[in-house]
């Protein structure tokens, strides 16, 4: 993938998840701009909220910052992390003003139980792919935090990754650019979804089945 994107065309790295979990909700966000909080977004919010109020945090072979700005022009997305931690390495890059070489670490937070989600693997790529644009550097690994089960999840930035998360961020742009929300289609995971009301995937398959049910009944009076 080579694209330059302007800092104008830059898209949320946190639409690469919605994009992959349903591109109807994707849409529904990013084109819309239709937003509706339920008990999981918000306690999403809460977790990140309490990660974000501390900026940085020193140790003597680890720095941790919080709340970075990141972007990438070659993917055209913008976002922020949760954590980038730097861990003091010999093979690591150096960092203005602070002594030493160090590898940078992105993590992500989330609210559940430890689980594979390659959504979330996805966006996690993202800020890594992100951050090597813009600190010159290679980045192998990261990790996701699960808030419930209070552990880590490590993630590998393997070439089937990066390249699943280049392709998911043209798709992005792809979906922006057509203004055209995808229609509705009901399925296990819209219970959770918090924009189950404005959605309403049920209504529109039945409008959908009804509209089939007439077309061939048209058919058929006509033969």
């Amino acid at each position: 993938m080579v694209e330059n994107y302007s800092e104008e065309n830059l898209l949320p790295i946190s639409a690469l998840q919605h994009f992959i979990f349903c591109e109807r909700r994707c849409a529904l966000v990013l084109i819309e701009t239709v937003w509706q909080e339920n008990i999981f977004t918000a306690e999403g919010r809460n977790i990140h909220e309490k990660v974000h109020e501390t900026e940085t945090e020193s140790r003597p072979n680890l720095r941790i910052v919080r709340s970075l700005r990141i972007h990438s022009f070659r993917l055209g997305l913008t976002g922020m992390t949760d954590v980038a931690e730097f861990h003091r390495s010999e093979t690591g890059i150096t960092l203005e003003g602070i002594k030493g070489c160090w590898k940078v670490f992105p993590v992500e937070y989330k609210r559940g139980i430890l689980k594979h989600d390659i959504s979330f693997e996805v966006q996690l790529c993202a800020q890594a792919i992100c951050l090597e644009e813009m600190l010159k550097c290679s980045i192998e690994d990261g990790a996701i935090y699960y808030g419930k089960s209070r552990r880590r999840k490590d993630v590998q930035f393997t070439p089937a990754l990066r390249n699943l998360t280049e392709k998911t961020a043209q798709k992005l742009h792809e979906l922006f650019n057509s203004r055209i929300t995808p229609k509705a289609k009901y399925g296990k995971k819209c219970k959770s979804c918090s924009l189950l009301e404005s959605c309403m995937p049920k209504v529109a398959g039945i409008k959908k089945d009804i509209e089939h049910y007439l077309s061939n009944a048209k058919d058929e009076t006509i033969t």
